[in-house]
């Protein structure tokens, strides 16, 4: 099986581990106790399962979950940490297509039998296909994880500045309305040469009803 890509006959337990994994705290070591007891998966068609994890990097040769392992438990980093994981396994598929991962099931097929020598119909054909796919399920391609992260953070700034002018505005507006502006201002006025009174009577009449309202 070490010159063929990784797999597991019943690949279910593949998508059963990755999800159990999220959810329980990191070993020091990943055994088969572990994948039993703590992740719950047992008997002989989880055997497997330790092998994959190894060979896609998730787990060193000694079991001991890899910084791979850390980021893929790890939420904004999952798919990221997936995506390294199906290309560090399925090196051997990526190297006779680049983009095998938006390949059909049956282009996905025909590669994994052209990189393997297997029969087309082989159970262990269809392991590999079944085994990629159900990595395949928890990866993302083009940083998709880090390009939402990116969004979620510029939407949030964007977000928050417009909180924030809208407090502001908010705050002028009711200072308007409560006529508590820190505001002064200074009139200076050039008075006529007149001795009349009724001059000086008009132009301050025509203030206190224009300018001091």
């Amino acid at each position: 099986m070490a010159d063929k890509p990784p797999y597991v006959t019943g690949y279910g337990g593949i998508t059963k581990a990755l999800n159990k994994i999220q959810e329980a705290a990191t070993p020091p070591r990943f055994t088969q106790d572990f994948l039993a007891t703590k992740l719950g998966l047992q008997g002989g068609s989880s055997k497997p399962i330790i092998p994959f994890l190894k060979r896609t990097g998730f787990l060193g040769s000694d079991g001991v979950p890899t910084d791979l392992y850390k980021r893929f438990r790890n939420p904004s980093q999952r798919g990221n940490a997936a995506t390294e994981a199906l290309k560090k396994g399925y090196t051997s598929l990526y190297e006779i297509n680049e983009y095998v991962h938006d390949a059909t099931d049956k282009d996905l097929k025909g590669v994994v039998v052209q990189a393997t020598g297997l029969e087309a119909d082989s159970a262990a054909a269809r392991s590999i296909v079944g085994s990629f796919k159900a990595l395949k399920a928890f990866a993302t391609f083009g940083g998709a994880d880090a390009e939402r992260e990116d969004i979620d953070g510029e939407d949030n700034g964007k977000e928050k500045d417009k909180d924030e002018s809208e407090k502001d505005l908010n705050k002028a507006v009711t200072s308007a309305h409560g006529r508590s502006f820190g505001l002064s201002y200074t009139i200076n006025l050039n008075l006529p040469a007149t001795s009349d009174i009724a001059v000086f009577d008009a132009i301050f009449r025509s203030i206190k009803e224009h300018l001091l309202k």
